[in-house]
């Protein structure tokens, strides 16, 4: 299906890239395609048990999708108040609406108190990455459990600290590159997890 497609068939508004709201240290929307979510959702990592937080959700995309095709609770973390709105108003739109929830937050100061899974596509600086990454860890120490960390399309800097991190350890990586002409190699899931 098309992006339209499937936000008519969610019932939501998600298409579009937002500019406006950028700075150095929060990136653009851009919602995650769809086709990559379904690849997502395909892969069999998240199931329906599964809390998953999706940092820079923007309008909700992502939790959407997940909560309709796989079935899982979903926690969006948004900062901007402007696109939160929007997010806010597609879940009002949007029929599980006891599967989603959506929070107006700093990733950075946004306290987890459930969660397993956490979902990136570039939200936010490196600086700002690494303070949501000790949350994560804070909520580990604090309650024990395995996580799943998914990033898609990693930036560089991303890749080097994830690679660096002695907590974290490289799962696997869902390859999105045949979705997309010219073969970029950043068209990748690349999951990582926490144990136990």
């Amino acid at each position: 299906m098309t992006a339209e497609q499937w936000d008519e068939k969610l019932k939501i508004h998600t298409i579009g890239r937002l500019d406006a709201h950028a700075d150095e240290y929060h990136y653009p929307y851009e919602p995650t395609p769809y086709c990559v979510l379904e690849r997502l959702a395909e892969s069999g990592y998240i199931q329906s048990e599964d809390v998953v937080i999706d940092y820079g959700c923007g309008k909700g995309r992502v939790g959407f999708f997940l909560a309709q095709e796989v079935g899982c609770r979903i926690i969006g973390v948004e900062y901007n108040p402007e696109i939160y709105a929007q997010a806010i108003a597609n879940w009002e739109m949007y029929r599980k609406k006891a599967q989603t929830e959506f929070v107006c937050a700093n990733g950075e100061s946004y306290k987890i108190t459930e969660g397993n899974c956490f979902y990136f596509f570039n939200p936010f600086s490196i600086e700002i990455f690494k303070g949501v990454m000790g949350r994560i860890m804070e909520s580990y120490y604090e309650n024990p459990r395995p996580m799943q960390l998914f990033f898609y399309y990693p930036n560089d800097e991303y890749l080097s600290y994830l690679m660096r991190s002695r907590e974290l350890s490289f799962v696997d990586e869902v390859n999105c590159q045949d979705l997309f002409e010219g073969n970029n190699e950043r068209e990748t899931i690349l999951i990582f997890e926490i144990e136990a």
